[in-house]
Order: C-alpha cells, then sequence, then structure tokens
C-alpha cells in the first residue's frame, strides 16, 4: 500500500482549484492597486512624449494624449476603487439628507 492510497482526504474538484485561483489573482492585484495606484504609460513607455508621424526625430515629439505628459496612468482597479467610493458617499449624503 503506498502513501498515496492510504491518504483519505479527497481532491478537491477543479471548479473549487479555479474559484480559489481566481481569487488570490484578485486579491494580489487589488493589494498591488492600493500599493501602488499609478502604472506606466505604455503610448509613452512612462516618457510622457511620443513622436509625431511624418516628422524629423528633432522635432517630433509631442505630450502623449493618455498621461497629459506625466509618464504615469491610474490603474484600472484604482479607478474602480474610486469610483464605486465616491458612488457610494453620494448615496449616504443623500439618505442622509432625506430624499430618494
Amino acid at each position: 500500500m503506498t502513501l498515496l492510497a492510504a491518504s483519505s482526504s479527497p481532491a478537491l474538484p477543479l471548479s473549487v482549484v479555479a474559484v480559489l485561483a481566481a481569487l488570490a489573482a484578485l486579491s494580489g492585484y487589488a493589494l498591488l492597486c492600493a500599493v501602488s495606484p499609478f502604472a506606466r504609460c505604455k503610448p509613452c513607455e512612462g516618457n510622457g512624449k511620443t513622436r509625431k508621424r511624418g516628422t524629423s526625430p528633432k522635432r517630433g515629439w509631442k505630450t502623449c494624449r493618455r498621461c497629459k505628459g506625466n509618464g504615469l496612468r491610474l490603474r484600472i482597479g484604482r479607478r474602480l476603487f474610486h469610483t464605486t467610493r465616491a458612488t457610494g458617499e453620494a448615496t449616504r449624503r443623500l439618505h442622509k439628507a432625506g430624499t430618494r
């Protein structure tokens, strides 16, 4: 008799493992958004400037439209957190004032 056959604990179903893995990934991303809410802007690669098309390399730079020149962007999870928080505060303010 081997150790594997003598084991009395059954294996977890695949769906439970998938849900646990998704929860672990989601909580990891939430922690990342809490610790570091900003990420490098992808179009300008964090430089704040992008190349203009069809111009010389010397004069062909413009401010990045996505990050407005600072080289950082707000992560999607952090933006979602701010949106839900603002919505909750507005709802609490309305209920406190007595209007529904």
